[in-house]
């Protein structure tokens, strides 16, 4: 009797490497196997996946096992975990459109007269995501390094795509550009959404274009995890302004709200203990300050509030190095946390 399940995951199976160039980019071919660190897609050689060998049974070309923890499965287990996507019909869906497969057409279900291109869904930014690379050495990676940033390659929630598909508004046409892109991520560690920053193609800066940075995906109360969190916290709006609080004090957990706005609705977690806030000096960032630290203080929450010299932390950073800004947030952040500066 036909499967469609068992169907999709043959052909999955007889393009093996094909999915996992697309879904684990991070590892490599040796052999008759595609070898990568885990299934985050971190490098390493603790999972591999057989890319020959018979259909079905041992041996099978598709089946994957990581060494270290003892998992395995098929190739569909890959992208489901790579993709974030949950409810079976859409992983099916996902790895038809990989395969170039039709998506297939329900009795009575009237056919659009255009088929609408993926919008900023949840599973189009897990799909974007799994399709990018890790940042180290990449475009990405010379960006971080222009602005004083060296430790961006060292971030699982940062990765780079080198044609990122990009419009402005009032453009026909999309164009493809090299892209910064972060996830976006919940409480329990799901991929919610993702944020793209376009670069220029020598990387010495971002992509001269009226939107530089756009977000897809559910953002509200998620944040940009670049660090783990611990009982303490330091949240704050950019990127880049995070990654150099990491910078000049790698002791600190860092996450990135991406606005003033998103700022102010970030969920705390479980456990914390004491939040830092770190503004950039304009209006809206303090608004947002305000705002969450009424809502860490109503939680009994100890909250404190960072504020750069200049602009932002990064201007900090640029203007004037890591081991000034670490002493300027040495005069800011609590007594019981200042051994945590230097890592």
């Amino acid at each position: 009797m036909y499967s469609e399940t068992e169907d999709v995951i043959r052909a999955l199976a007889e393009n093996a490497e094909s999915v996992c160039r697309a879904y684990l980019p991070a590892g490599r071919r040796e052999g008759s196997y595609w070898i990568v660190g885990d299934l985050q897609n971190n490098p390493g050689r603790s999972l591999f996946v057989r890319l020959t060998g018979p259909t079905s049974g041992p041996g099978a070309r598709g089946k994957w096992q990581d060494a270290a923890v003892g998992l395995h499965g098929d190739l569909l287990d890959i992208i489901r975990e790579r993709t974030g996507i949950s409810r079976f019909p859409d992983l099916l869906t996902e790895a038809r459109a990989h395969l170039g497969r039709p998506q297939p057409v329900l009795p009575n279900t009237p056919v659009p007269k255009k088929a609408k291109a993926p919008g900023g869904t949840r599973a189009a930014a897990a799909r974007l995501f799994a399709a990018s690379m890790p940042v180290a050495g990449t475009l990405a990676d010379t960006y971080l390094r222009s602005r004083g940033i060296t430790q961006g390659g060292t971030m699982s929630a940062l990765r780079f795509h080198p044609k990122c598909w990009h419009r402005d508004e009032g453009q026909t046409r999309s164009i493809p550009r090299p892209a910064l892109i972060a996830a976006v991520t919940d409480g329990a560690g799901a991929l919610q959404g993702v944020h793209r920053t376009w670069l220029a193609h020598d990387g010495q800066g971002k992509a001269e274009v009226k939107t530089q940075r756009r977000a897809m995906g559910h953002l509200l109360g998620n944040a940009v995890r670049l660090t783990p969190q611990q009982n303490i916290l330091v949240v704050g709006e950019g990127i880049e302004t995070m990654l150099s609080l990491s910078e000049a004090a790698p002791g600190l957990p860092v996450w990135a709200a991406l606005s003033s706005g998103h700022l102010g609705a970030v969920l705390l977690p479980e456990g914390l203990q004491r939040l830092y806030i770190a503004i950039d000096r304009d209006p809206a960032g303090q608004r947002a300050a305000e705002r969450l630290s009424a809502k860490a203080t109503d939680v009994g929450i100890g909250c404190h509030v960072l504020e750069p010299q200049l602009g932002d932390f990064n201007d900090d950073l640029r203007a004037t190095g890591k081991e000034a800004l670490r002493q300027h947030l040495a005069g800011q952040i609590g007594l019981e946390d200042r051994q945590r500066l230097s890592g």
